[in-house]
């Protein structure tokens, strides 16, 4: 009898939500290997002609030397550039940024900051993203493509001229990259911190519940 109890209670138990698809999964961990690279390998590029008065540590650079970096650097950009526009289309053709990112509201992220900086900020539901989440969501995917853009534009500065131009020339290109590179590294270091202080949202984007 107790046997046929605890089967009748497994067989009706609720099977586990699913958070994070395995799209979504995939995705973002090829983007995850594909950002690094290209940040790293960005740095060795950098270093060869700074914007600034400093330089990354070469401990933290990928590519050995200029030509090094950039054959990393072309290498990932393609894995950025495939695997994020086929995220971009899944994303709008599902309705998920629609349903997850949307809306974002001034006063909802003033409130949701608030409540993050005291700690009182729920995260029982992981499938629904607080104002905070949204908003930097959101931009990351706007910095994510204005990055894409730059890069090209400095990759091809003469085929591409008229994405110079956007920008208003080649300088302005690279100093539109650089800080849209300082913006995602700064998303990166974000993202892991909130990950780390909810791990259960670090399980749900392994596993997918």
């Amino acid at each position: 009898m107790a046997s046929l109890t605890v089967t009748d209670e497994h067989v009706g138990a609720t099977p586990a939500k699913t958070i994070q698809p395995v799209w979504v999964r995939v995705m973002h961990w090829t983007n995850a290997v594909a950002m690094i690279l290209m940040i790293l390998s960005g740095w060795q590029i950098y270093n060869a002609s700074p914007l600034f008065g400093f330089s990354f540590p070469r401990g933290y650079t990928l590519g050995g030397w200029l030509g090094g970096g950039l054959l990393w650097h072309f290498a990932a950009m393609w894995l950025l550039m495939i695997n994020g526009l086929a995220y971009l289309i899944t994303g709008f053709a599902t309705g998920r940024f629609a349903k997850k990112l949307l809306p974002i509201t001034p006063s909802g992220v003033l409130h949701d900051v608030r409540a993050a900086l005291t700690f009182k900020l729920s995260h029982d539901d992981l499938s629904v993203y607080n104002y905070v989440q949204r908003a930097l969501y959101a931009g990351i995917i706007v910095v994510g493509v204005l990055i894409v853009l730059s890069g090209l534009s400095m990759w091809k500065p003469v085929q591409l001229h008229w994405l110079v131009t956007l920008f208003g020339d080649y300088p302005t290109a690279r100093y539109v990259h650089f800080f849209c590179m300082a913006a995602i590294c700064a998303f990166i270091v974000i993202h892991v911190l909130l990950a780390l202080l909810v791990p259960k949202s670090l399980r749900a984007m392994i596993i997918g519940r």
